[in-house]
């Protein structure tokens, strides 16, 4: 009886299975009917230019993830779907096979089918596995990174101490922090250096997304996470705060004319680094006596040697 039951099963899939095709979405197969995976394909030389995986990346190809053995619509759909259980990344170098979406074929990382000849991708990189067919992003890959990135080669320089591409505009503007790209965000704690979203440079050197960026300045953190320096102009700030310092300052003086001094402490500035003694004031902070920033804080008087 169960022999019977799966020879039926067997001859309806042999008939209904030159009808259907499998697309996957979110790590999931699903059915499509033949025909409307023909919309992908046209009989011209450009076969689709429909966007699959969860990035939109124009290509013609699925992958199989050789962690897993299972087929995505690209990497970030794998790591998306495994998030929730069992989390893990896929190894980008390591992908060995593509399915072409045209003819099924599952063969080696190519650019051109080997069965229908379709190009399954305008951009691609035999390093990454990498298939994009919008090459407005400029894509190129960089030896030195590992991976592919946007914008144009002749438009980035990759600096080795800071381990990444940088703009051309940061050649000589910007201050080297060893691999300062392979770090996570200090804010939402994302790794950088292969993050989708913008990253910026800030003056001290340390990297941060954009949008971590906007919403420091939307809630008045003007410094850097990491290093205390600050990394907005402070003009307006500054003259805010020397007229509190002013006035702090007459008071005091009014203070020691009635034999009332303040208290004398040690001030670090965040800029310079340099430190000070100067009288201490309810603001917590002082106007640093050498490179004049306000981005000083209190610390413990210096330990002098026996």
């Amino acid at each position: 009886m169960i022999v019977y039951c799966l020879e039926i099963q067997s001859f309806f899939w042999g008939f209904f299975r030159p009808l259907l095709t499998f697309q996957f979405q979110s790590g999931r197969p699903f059915c499509t009917p033949i025909g409307l995976r023909n919309m992908y394909s046209n009989n011209g030389g450009d076969r689709s230019r429909e966007g699959f995986g969860k990035m939109g990346y124009g290509r013609r190809c699925l992958i199989r993830a050789p962690c897993c053995n299972e087929i995505f619509s690209c990497r970030h759909c794998h790591n998306e779907s495994t998030a929730t259980s069992d989390k893990h990344e896929i190894p980008r170098h390591d992908v060995r096979s593509v399915i072409c979406l045209i003819c099924d074929t599952e063969q080696k990382v190519v650019q051109l089918c080997s069965n229908c000849g379709v190009n399954m991708g305008e951009y691609f990189c035999d390093v990454c596995k990498f298939y994009d067919d919008n090459i407005e992003k400029s894509q190129y890959h960089c030896f030195d990174c590992g991976i592919c990135r946007v914008g144009g080669k002749n438009n980035y320089f990759h600096c080795l101490k800071c381990g990444s591409c940088y703009s051309n505009i940061l050649f000589e503007d910007h201050v080297c922090v060893e691999n300062s790209m392979k770090c996570h965000c200090p804010i939402c704690y994302e790794y950088l250096f292969d993050s989708l979203r913008e990253v910026n440079v800030l003056k001290c050197g340390h990297t941060i997304h954009s949008e971590c960026l906007t919403q420091m300045e939307k809630h008045k953190q003007h410094t850097c996470p990491i290093c205390l320096k600050l990394i907005f102009d402070m003009t307006r700030v500054e003259k805010q705060t020397y007229q509190q310092f002013d006035a702090i300052n007459i008071s005091e003086n009014q203070q020691s004319a009635i034999g009332k001094k303040p208290n004398k402490v040690w001030f670090l500035c965040n800029d310079c680094n340099d430190t000070m003694e100067a009288y201490f004031n309810i603001l917590g902070n002082n106007t640093c006596c050498y490179c004049h920033s306000y981005n000083t804080r209190v610390i413990d008087p210096p330990v002098l040697p026996q």
